[in-house]
């Protein structure tokens, strides 16, 4: 029979690994510097291997130490999802959950909204993370990202959250001293304010219609991958933006910002995206359920 390591030694190797020590490693741990050594000991052992190399000062993975190192994440983490599903159960949802969203919807909504949850159900600890990019929520171990825009991956699971379209907008300001555009191509005499999205691609505003979907390539003096700086920009005057309705409902009820174009919108819903179905993890189905019904409530003033 085939002998395997054990989990624990895996532990602990990753433990020295991080700390670069065996003291270091056996401090953090609570045990004696003999015990950590005869563990990484039995675990080369076992796997009839070197794994550290060692030296007065540090110590440094070997090549095999590296492969090592990277497979004992995957185990370790498989293993504790096993026991906290083994525990987590609909009517006492228990466990970590990894979130992410982007920055400004993020911080404004889903980070409220997430305090809400645990305080709702306190034995769910979430890991939130804003990250304004495209990413694979597998390779990155993400639970659930709470994605605005209708471009999804299709080997991923996605639960519409809530409507959102982005609409052209400007300041009343803008508009007196340019002109409010009144056909699509009148944008291109215009300053637009140009945000990368995670979805969209660079300057070019895809928008539907009641005549189906047209693009057109915009310009102007101001850009950025921030969309508070744009949104800064637009009520300052500076040009006409394409923005999401969830950021901008105060300002437009406020006349802050005037929409234009207004027979165009480009949609942009609210989605809960996750890797594996709700039903194989009850925290993640209490947490997506939840979300589901607080964000409507909460836009549904703008939106």
């Amino acid at each position: 029979m085939i002998e395997l390591p054990q989990t624990n030694d895996l532990f602990v190797f990753l433990i020295v690994v991080k700390n670069k020590s065996f003291i270091k490693a056996a401090d953090e741990l609570g045990f004696s510097r003999s015990y950590i050594s005869k563990r990484i000991q039995v675990l080369e052992e076992t796997l009839n291997c070197q794994l550290l190399h060692r030296s007065t000062r540090a110590i440094e993975l070997t090549n095999q130490g590296e492969k090592v190192y990277l497979w004992a994440q995957e185990i370790l983490l498989d293993v504790r999802k096993m026991s906290e599903d083994l525990t987590d159960s609909s009517d006492d949802p228990q466990g970590n959950l990894t979130i992410t969203s982007s920055l400004g919807f993020g911080r404004q909504h889903i980070a409220p909204l997430l305090s809400d949850f645990v305080k709702k159900y306190p034995k769910v600890s979430i890991r939130f993370d804003t990250i304004d990019k495209m990413q694979d929520l597998v390779a990155q171990h993400v639970d659930l990202d709470i994605h605005i825009g209708n471009h999804i991956s299709p080997n991923l699971i996605a639960k519409k959250i809530a409507n959102n379209n982005r609409i052209l907008c400007a300041s009343p300001d803008y508009l007196a001293k340019n002109g409010t555009p009144e056909v699509l191509e009148d944008l291109l005499q215009h300053s637009c304010l140009v945000i990368q999205e995670r979805d969209s691609a660079y300057a070019i505003w895809k928008l539907n219609s009641d005549n189906g979907e047209q693009q057109i390539k915009v310009s102007g003096h101001l850009s950025s991958n921030n969309g508070e700086l744009v949104r800064y920009w637009a009520l300052s005057g500076q040009g006409i933006m394409l923005r999401s309705t969830w950021d901008i409902g105060h300002e437009l009820e406020a006349g802050n910002l005037v929409q234009v174009l207004p027979e165009y919108r480009q949609d942009a819903d609210i989605w809960a995206i996750y890797p594996t179905r709700l039903s194989n993890s009850a925290r993640l189905k209490a947490c997506v359920n939840f979300l589901e019904q607080e964000i409507p409530k909460r836009l549904g003033f703008m939106i």
